[in-house]
């Protein structure tokens, strides 16, 4: 994922912000602060726009200040289902809020007049909402007005409440760093085991956000962390439910204020501040993106003193909003989505609405899937994947990254074809699998050329020699030659030197772990190339056999590579979005001309297939054709196409020079300009 600022609005009279929330449904923002000020906003790009999606420019639409509150606000949050927005001061003076003919207006009002609130939340389907005091006080009411059952927490203070997704459930954050688990009707059921945690910690942390993620768009696999429990010490614990045994634990290194799942509850976001690079700067501040499974897919440092909030938007999780002093700053999203192109096919992953009892995932009403796209004739193909690892296309083909049981139901065959945890499909461009190989290495990077499939785990890389129909009966002649040669597993700290003894066959034991694990890979016919943390590249070249032949250095961490039609210039994008060019040739002249290309903000990049020179860059919402590192015109997002318009033909320049050359001039001057700018389909 890519993640970039985007915009910025600032409170009037400089008004320090405390908490954000963000409507899912219809998209208001609240956001609350000091003296009592309450903010509606909503972002509109309006109807008019040419330019759709993120790239279009954002308008307030809604900008009103709701009065009642004259004490600092501490808690916002919203009931998207009966469109009410609740909110509660320093006071302890709790207010609902309702939309009526387009504006804010006060609905009903309580103030318990002991103590401050420090956490609020509404159910599932918005008919209950909980309100926990520092106190203890507890209060459980229906969405109009009535109360249900309250209950004193004695003891220790209580700093928030979270409802299970079922409803079934309420989680309070006691101090001291526990969470209490109570029932619907307020009965003590347990307290989570988190003493292991906090119990290695003087003073003890304390719990600063509970978030559980409900489930509604379904999980990114079966059994995945959807619980976040955030210590203010940067600890943090993700667990598949409350009576989790082996959460997966996460130091982030901060000093923690919040965190949010986003829609789908495949990112969570944490905010807090860490010490600064700068001496002048005590801390900046910083927002860490973790995937369930505590992997950190990307690091935001943001301006600004103190962030206090943020919140996900709702359409699609493309967008987030960050309260920072007066300030509420916006960021836009640009996830990594898994797909390739194969001859005229798009295969894509996704999810789709689940549309009988019998289907995958029942967790949830979606469905985890695979489809090829034929473009040309807009036939559909679609399998039901739960667990997609990822994927690759080279010709007519393109291999997927699944688990060994989906791998067979999708093959149709039995255990005995299983010999590892996971699977290699080769498939045809309807989704027809052709060819399959079950590995013992998690599939975590897959990369394919003409005659391999490459898939690499943290510290190990296997080379499969797949088999297509058109190359079986030539690759069964020559067996005995070829068995030499492929299902090869090599550590990523090994220097193979191309000759064949060396080479391990993949259920023989390797050596396992390293201090500079992989994080990504790419692959041509000459080349495999492989990132490593530390900036280091590993080019292999793979004929006869593979053979580590060079070593190059990145500024940064790769965060993904592209290699041309000819393998002579390698494209990378590092963990901070800047994208530079290497070349793998020995010219010393391509070698300083490329060395000087740089780009920021990237986050995809694709060569050409039939020019070793031409490149395609995203760079935040427009993409830029570069031919020899000279930029045509960037291309905005035109506006939102129909079913049928998906695929958009864009020529690039030279082709629209030669058309306009043959039209207006003739066509000795369109050879002319042509040969300056050779390219086959030009003629």
């Amino acid at each position: 994922m890519f993640i970039y600022l985007s915009k910025k609005i600032a409170i009037p009279n400089s008004t320090q912000i405390n908490c954000l929330a963000w409507n899912k449904e219809f998209g208001f923002i609240a956001c609350g602060g000091e003296d009592g000020m309450l903010k509606v906003l909503k972002l509109d790009s309006g109807k008019d726009n040419k330019v759709k999606g993120l790239a279009a420019p954002s308008n307030l639409s809604m900008n009103q200040t709701l009065e009642g509150h004259s004490g600092q606000i501490q808690v916002v949050a919203w009931n998207e289902h009966h469109q009410k927005l609740t909110s509660s001061d320093q006071n302890g003076l709790i207010i609902v809020w309702m939309l009526y003919k387009g504006a804010w207006y006060e609905e009903m009002i309580n103030n318990r007049n002991k103590s401050v609130v420090k956490g609020m939340a509404w159910n599932y389907d918005g008919q209950k909402i909980c309100i926990v005091y520092e106190d203890g006080a507890v209060i459980v009411g229906s969405v109009d007005g009535n109360r249900i059952w309250g209950k004193d927490i004695k003891g220790k203070p209580l700093s928030g409440v979270e409802w299970s997704p079922d409803g079934k459930l309420l989680l309070f954050s006691v101090g001291g760093g526990e969470v209490h688990a109570y029932d619907s009707q307020g009965v003590f059921l347990m307290k989570l085991n988190l003493g292991l945690v906090i119990g290695s910690y003087r003073p003890s942390p304390n719990v600063v956000s509970l978030q559980w993620y409900n489930g509604r768009y379904g999980y990114m696999e079966v059994d995945c962390p959807c619980l976040a429990i955030l210590f203010n010490n940067g600890h943090l614990h993700l667990m598949r439910n409350e009576s989790d045994d082996v959460p997966v634990l996460v130091e982030c290194g901060i000093r923690a204020v919040c965190c949010q799942w986003n829609q789908d509850g495949s990112i969570l976001a944490v905010a807090g501040t860490m010490p600064s690079e700068q001496p002048e700067i005590k801390e900046t501040n910083v927002v860490l993106f973790y995937s369930p499974f505590g992997e950190c897919l990307r690091t935001l440092r943001m301006p600004g003193h103190q962030i206090s909030a943020l919140a996900w938007d709702g359409s699609g999780s493309l967008r987030l909003a960050f309260a920072i002093d007066s300030h509420i700053y916006f960021a836009n999203v640009r996830p990594k989505y898994k797909w390739c192109y194969l001859a005229s096919t798009l295969v894509y992953a996704h999810r789709r609405p689940r549309i009988s009892i019998e289907e995958t995932n029942k967790e949830s009403n979606l469905v985890s899937c695979v489809t090829f796209w034929e473009t040309v004739s807009n036939e559909v193909y679609s399998k039901n994947i739960r667990h997609l690892y990822g994927m690759a296309a080279h010709g007519d083909h393109c291999v997927l990254g699944t688990l060994e049981e989906e791998a067979q139901i999708i093959v149709g065959r039995g255990d005995e074809g299983g010999r590892g945890k996971y699977g290699l499909l080769l498939c045809s461009a309807i989704g027809t699998p052709v060819d399959s190989k079950y590995i013992n290495i998690e599939p975590l990077w897959i990369t394919m050329n003409s005659s391999y499939v490459f898939a690499a785990c943290k510290d190990r890389f296997l080379l499969w020699r797949y088999r297509t129909p058109k190359s079986r009966s030539a690759m069964e002649i020559s067996t005995v030659l070829l068995q030499e040669k492929k299902d090869k597993i090599y550590h990523v700290d090994d220097t193979p030197m191309g000759v064949p003894n060396p080479m391990w066959h993949h259920d023989q034991p390797v050596k396992v772990g390293t201090t500079d694990p992989i994080c990504c890979m790419v692959s041509s016919d000459q080349f495999l190339i492989v990132g490593r943390e530390s900036g280091q590249l590993q080019r292999y070249s793979l004929h006869p056999n593979l053979a580590l032949i060079g070593n190059h250095s990145a500024v940064a961490k790769p965060h993904q590579m592209a290699v041309n039609s000819d393998s002579t210039r390698l494209a990378v994008i590092d963990a901070n979005g800047v994208l530079t060019l290497l070349d793998l040739t020995s010219s010393a002249e391509d070698q300083s001309l490329v060395s000087s290309f740089e780009r920021r903000d990237v986050w995809d990049v694709h060569w050409a297939a039939d020019n070793p020179l031409q490149l395609a860059a995203m760079e935040k919402t427009r993409m830029y054709i570069f031919r020899d590192l000279d930029p045509e015109e960037p291309i905005l997002r035109v506006e939102q196409p129909s079913v049928s318009e998906h695929m958009l033909d864009l020529e690039v320049k030279s082709l629209r020079d030669t058309r306009e050359l043959l039209n207006k001039v003739g066509i000795a001057e369109a050879s002319a300009f042509i040969e300056e700018n050779p390219h086959p389909r030009l003629w």
